[in-house]
């Protein structure tokens, strides 16, 4: 039986006549049918994987690295450089200035150190996430280690240009600051209840 509207006069007309206190059944297209459409689009909430060893894996793949490391070093540097900018464009007021170009001379400071930050950051992220990656593919082991010696190299490949003792420097630097950040991130697993 299909769902009829019912109009006032309609209503008052067929009242005696209606069984089911007056209000019609809602027409289902799917009672026919037998098949489980309530169950039909409950898709599992965890990840799938094709091989039995990428669900052992308790880490990103080299894409997933590569995009995650990239997109995070860039909105940390334009940050930090837009932070810089705002300071150097407040600095740089002068007393005669209007308003109007004390705002304009703080969003270029602002834009302008933010975006030079963001992309030599970015980049610094996208050669760390490589070598990392292929770190991880070359020894087939996923530890501390590799995560140090993308570092050294981020740094040392980053300062290449600018010769071998600014390249060792830099990367000494790296693999010194990816430690840190690694026994940190130990440190806060281990003390502090999340």
């Amino acid at each position: 039986m299909a769902y009829r509207p019912s109009f006032p006069e309609d209503h008052n007309n067929n009242n005696s006549n209606n069984n089911d206190g007056g209000e019609g059944r809602l027409y289902n297209p799917y009672q026919d049918l037998n098949i489980p459409y309530q169950t039909l689009y409950r898709l599992p909430t965890s990840p799938e994987f094709l091989f039995q060893e990428e669900a052992m894996a308790q880490r990103r793949s080299w894409s997933e690295n590569l995009t995650y490391y990239t997109g995070v070093a860039y909105l940390a540097g334009a940050t930090g450089g837009a932070s810089m900018g705002f300071v150097d464009g407040v600095k740089a007021a002068e007393a005669g200035d209007t308003l109007k170009l004390k705002v304009n001379r703080v969003l270029n400071a602002s834009g302008q150190t933010g975006r030079r930050l963001g992309n030599r950051f970015g980049i610094l992220g996208l050669m760390y996430a490589g070598m990392e990656s292929g770190m991880v593919a070359l020894r087939d082991t996923d530890d501390v280690y590799n995560s140090i010696a993308a570092g050294l190299g981020t740094g040392a490949l980053y300062k290449a240009a600018s010769g071998f003792r600014s390249a060792a420097v830099a990367g000494a630097v790296g693999g010194a600051v990816v430690g840190l950040m690694v026994t940190g991130k130990q440190v806060l697993k281990r003390y502090v209840p999340i």
